[in-house]
């Protein structure tokens, strides 16, 4: 069926390109300072597979609903890799994103730079507005990265009617950084750029 593809094979051919959000999304995000509190995070999501299964990853979030104050940036590079498939529907497949070819912050209002700097270890620069910082496999304890490690996700794929699905967050907001987190339902779609 046009734009539903079901094989690996055909996924993996099928997701090729760029994606993005059809719209500013909602979702739950884990208070990264410990406190047990989880937040509304608005943000808009755009993601380029590319051959080779390499992948580039912009998240931009805001600090309102309809994306009129864009406040952080996180741009992520990496390989993609294939597992078996997922129970959450016929189609859908295990994927993990391994964030190692790049991993760039870059606060765009005050209120992002005052938090980024609290915790920032005294390896960085000072973050300040529109100004992208590398943070690949450097230690940043407010995103509970160690030294030398190499984020990955554990997500899932899955396309319907030409949207590509991921996993949709954890209501508590737990991140996907082990694979025992990967998520079990679908989150609101990407739409392939252009359309």
């Amino acid at each position: 069926m046009l734009g539903q593809p079901k094989t690996l094979d055909e996924v993996k051919q099928y997701v090729l390109g760029e994606w993005t959000s059809l719209s500013v999304e909602l979702r739950p995000t884990e208070d990264r300072t410990g406190t047990g509190s989880v937040t509304p995070t608005y943000l808009k999501r755009n993601f380029q597979y590319l051959p080779g299964n390499t992948f580039v990853g912009v998240i931009t979030m805001y600090g309102d609903n309809y994306g009129n104050i864009p406040f952080l940036e996180f741009e992520f590079k990496g390989r993609l890799h294939w597992g078996e498939a997922h129970p959450v529907a016929d189609g859908a497949w295990m994927i993990d994103y391994i964030l190692s070819d790049g991993f760039n912050v870059t606060p765009m209002h005050d209120n992002a730079v005052a938090i980024l700097n609290q915790d920032r270890p005294e390896t960085f620069e000072p973050f300040s507005v529109n100004n992208k910082s590398n943070i690949l496999q450097k230690a940043f304890p407010l995103f509970n990265i160690r030294e030398g490690e190499i984020v990955s996700d554990y997500d899932l794929i899955y396309f319907d009617h030409g949207l590509l699905f991921m996993g949709a967050k954890h209501v508590n907001g737990t991140p996907f950084d082990q694979a025992e987190r990967r998520p079990h339902q679908l989150q609101i779609p990407l739409k392939r750029s252009g359309t």
